[in-house]
């Protein structure tokens, strides 16, 4: 009869350990669970927050490029003045948007753009004094970032670079570099007009003497 109870105790002993043991696995579960769903929201929020981070800077450099544009030099001075004030005051509301997305970078990422922002800011420096050399210089860059084959000869020692940089990082660089060729297309656009312009005026000023 003794034996009895003693055996009737362990197994209750057993069966309680059991079920602690189950109730820890269903709550380590759940916990789990959720940690992948705040998971996904917080990539999701990055996403989000990225993408309004890149249509900033689109609407930044669509407003600046208008104003600087040969349209606005062409129309008569009451009209250029009242959309440039239209322009200037999209571009100080555009501008009180502060989105910041950070990137966790390791110390060997984070020298490397340094390095990778250093070559760029290098040519930025002489964009003005050189524009044909500085556009070379900055497709041989964005030469190194891209996947398919580039139509120009790759700066082999910033793709090198670049491979060492956050992936986040490497997209940003990308854009960069995207931007300042496309701006640096609309400058030597708008020189060309405006050399064009004082041919014809300089011919026009000619032919009437």
């Amino acid at each position: 009869m003794a034996q009895a109870k003693i055996h009737a105790k362990m197994n209750e002993g057993k069966e309680g350990k059991f079920s602690r043991s189950m109730s820890m696995a269903d709550r380590s579960g759940r916990l789990l669970e959720t940690l992948d769903t705040l998971e996904m929201r917080v990539e999701s929020l990055r996403e989000a927050a990225t993408s309004m981070e890149q249509e900033r800077e689109f609407l930044l450099e669509t407003i600046q490029s208008l104003q600087n544009s040969q349209e606005m030099r062409t129309i008569c001075d009451g009209e250029r003045e009242e959309l440039s004030l239209t322009a200037n005051r999209l571009l100080n509301r555009t501008l009180t948007v502060e989105i910041s997305v950070g990137t966790l970078r390791n110390p060997q990422q984070e020298e490397a753009l340094n390095r990778a922002t250093a070559l760029i800011d290098a040519i930025v420096a002489k964009l003005l004094d050189d524009m044909d050399s500085s556009r070379k210089g900055l497709s041989a860059l964005l030469a190194a970032c891209v996947t398919e084959a580039p139509a120009v000869p790759i700066d082999q020692k910033f793709q090198t670079i670049v491979i060492s940089c956050a992936l986040e990082d490497q997209k940003k660089i990308k854009r960069r570099l995207e931007t300042l060729l496309r701006n640096l297309d609309s400058a030597e656009k708008n020189i060309k007009i405006m050399d064009h312009q004082k041919v014809q005026d300089k011919t026009a000023a000619n032919g009437r003497f």
